[in-house]
Order: structure tokens, then C-alpha cells, then sequence
């Protein structure tokens, strides 16, 4: 077929060096009927209080405990952690070298411990209507937190995250997100570490560091930016509005960031989730989590860490159509339709003030 391929028309695939995958990119078909399932909308309208919520200021937790009446974060040891500081040490017997067992039903034993850091007293609030100075205080107790277990524990890593939303599995409106520190490299980081690792040996240079030159060179994937961060939709997303926080310095983690970088990365925060808010006028769903150095570092793992937050929310085509990552995308590769060039356009076009303040 003669002509000019299109990247707004045409099917291709697109690499992530990141997690060194692909991910199939098929624009011809956004205007395909939905027919599926959709989502229930937010009801709204949540007190500021709420007695029955076992995260508000003052209530009885599920399993007996009374939380003090913060006014500002809270952070307490996750009810139901899902792993354990104290239990047997675990020693796979064998060696694959010479047992087919061994060799292919392997395990570890893995401790650790889970928090819960709630972001503010408030039962009917989330980031993107919380002030800048209130997010920084989250920041603040979540480098509080990194320091605090890198001190005191032996333990190898620290994934903070938040999953906003019921569709998101979030089993409490409360805003509140997770920390998960574990003696074990998680998979989705560990991958990260060795496409960085592999990168600099290659070039001499920083992965994201590179990326984000290339991004401001041509912003067309850019959202929101300020001095210190960028926030854009990847090159090869797989979420159809996801979005990567890059720090614009090479800055390993929290710990690192000076005063006016933590004011920039809270104010840089709250204008991506207004935004997304605007995008369909809804409390808009995702998974977020933050990737930086180890709290306890092996070889150049510090050297290597480069700041960044990924934002996946599911929302397709409007507050109650959702992406599934199905069929084709479980047994092959992931896929998704809207390009990330038109995913941003549609991220910026939106106001930065949250529609229920208007």
C-alpha cells in the first residue's frame, strides 16, 4: 500500500526501554461502539466526618485500636499487613543444578511490614482538593517514613503508593495511601534497575535523565511542568491517560530533595490530579506509586535511582467506560488505542482550577 504512515491512524507498536516491552498502539480504533460494562460514578457529597470510617480522627479501627485525633497525617501499622516482621525463616532445599523440583517450583520467605499514611482528617477530600502546603505535609511524612525504615530496619525496599477509587479496589474513600516495605527487591522496580543498569553501561548516561531532555525538547506529551518536575503521558503508556512524574534533576529519592523541589513536586501533584478530575467531572480512579532508591541499597543502585511517580487510571471514554487489559493484552502484549499524543492534548485542555470549585 503506497502513502505516508500515520501515527495517528496507523497501527504499530511502540518500546519502553524502562521495562524493555512493547506495548501495541491501535488509534484506528477509538471510534468503536461500547456496548460493555460501565462503571458506577461517584456519589459525592461525603461528610467531613464520618463515624463509621475506621480511618477518621477518633474512631475504632476494625481491629480494636482508636486513632489519636490527628489533624494533619497519620501514619499507623496496616491492620491487615500483607507481610510479617516476625516468622520462620524460609530455605528452599536443593539446587536447580541437579533437581528438576527445585529447578522449577522455586520460593522465598519474605518479611516486612505495611503502613497506612492518611492524608488529612478529612473523610471527603482527596489530593486534588487538598492546598499545596497540605500535599507537602504528605511528602513530608512520607520521607519521614523512607528515613525512618532505612535507619531502623535491615529491609530492602519501600513502595509507597495509593489506589484512588472503588474501581481501583480502594476498600475506603478516606484519603489514604500504602506503604509496603519489604527485605526483597520488588519485580516492577527490580525491572526498572535493570534496564537503567543496562542503559549506562551502554551509553555512560541516566535512562530518565536522557528521556526528560528528549521530552522538553519537544513537549508534546508534557501536562503540567514546573522547575523542578514534568509530568506526561510516556511515549509508550499503556493506561489510556497514564502519566510518568519525572524529577528534571537526577535526584535518587525523597531524602534528597531540597525544600523548593518538595514545594515544587506538591504543587506539580495537585495540578496533574485537578486536571484529571476535569477530564470527565469525576473523582478520577488510579493506581499511583513512587520509584526511587532502595532504602538499603546494593551496589549501584543509589547511583542509579532517578526519582519518578507512575499514575495508572483505568478511565477510557468518560467517567464510567473503563480499560480492561484482557484477551489479547494478557496473552500477548498490551495495547491501547488512544495515541499518548492525544491523550495529553486532552490532559492540557483542561482547567486548572477543580470543576467543584467553580
Amino acid at each position: 500500500m503506497t502513502g505516508t504512515f500515520d501515527f495517528n491512524n496507523d497501527s504499530h507498536r511502540r518500546y519502553n526501554p524502562l521495562t524493555d516491552s512493547w506495548v501495541l498502539v491501535s488509534p484506528h480504533r477509538t471510534q468503536r461502539p461500547w456496548q460493555g460494562q460501565q462503571e458506577k460514578t461517584s456519589a459525592g457529597g461525603l461528610p467531613e466526618y464520618d463515624a463509621s470510617c475506621y480511618l477518621c480522627p477518633g474512631n475504632v479501627r476494625a481491629t480494636g485500636p482508636v486513632n489519636p485525633k490527628y489533624e494533619s497525617t497519620f501514619v499507623f501499622v496496616n491492620d491487615y499487613a500483607a507481610v510479617k516482621v516476625d516468622q520462620p525463616p524460609y530455605e528452599q532445599s536443593g539446587s536447580d543444578d541437579d533437581d528438576l523440583k527445585s529447578r522449577l517450583l522455586q520460593a522465598q520467605g519474605t518479611r516486612g511490614t505495611c503502613f497506612v499514611i492518611c492524608f488529612s482528617p478529612k473523610h471527603n477530600v482527596t489530593l486534588p482538593l487538598m492546598s499545596v502546603p497540605e500535599i507537602g505535609n504528605v511528602l513530608d511524612t512520607w520521607t519521614a517514613l523512607y528515613n525512618k525504615m532505612k535507619t531502623e530496619t535491615t529491609f530492602r525496599y519501600l513502595q509507597i503508593f495509593e489506589n484512588k477509587g472503588a474501581v481501583m479496589g480502594c476498600s475506603n474513600p478516606h484519603p489514604h495511601c500504602q506503604a509496603w516495605c519489604t527485605e526483597n527487591l520488588p519485580s516492577e522496580p527490580a525491572k526498572e534497575f535493570t534496564s537503567l543498569r543496562s542503559y549506562r553501561a551502554k551509553h555512560g548516561t541516566c535512562l530518565l535523565c536522557d528521556y526528560a531532555t528528549v521530552e522538553q525538547q519537544d513537549p508534546i506529551r508534557i501536562v503540567v511542568q514546573n522547575e523542578s518536575f514534568i509530568a506526561l503521558v510516556p511515549f509508550w503508556a499503556v493506561w489510556p491517560f497514564e502519566t510518568l512524574v519525572l524529577a528534571k534533576s537526577h535526584t535518587a529519592s525523597l531524602v534528597d530533595f531540597s525544600p523548593k523541589q518538595k514545594t515544587d513536586l506538591a504543587d506539580l501533584i495537585q495540578k496533574l490530579t485537578i486536571r484529571y478530575d476535569n477530564l470527565f467531572q469525576t473523582s478520577f480512579p488510579y493506581s499511583m506509586g513512587l520509584h526511587q532508591a532502595p532504602i538499603n541499597p546494593v551496589e549501584d543502585e543509589t547511583q542509579l535511582s532517578h526519582f519518578h511517580m507512575h499514575f495508572y487510571p483505568p478511565l477510557l471514554r468518560g467517567a464510567t467506560v473503563r480499560k480492561f487489559l484482557v484477551g489479547f493484552e494478557m496473552l500477548g502484549e498490551p495495547q491501547r488505542d488512544l495515541t499518548a499524543e492525544q491523550a495529553a492534548d486532552r490532559i492540557r485542555a483542561v482547567e486548572e482550577v477543580h470543576y467543584l470549585l467553580k
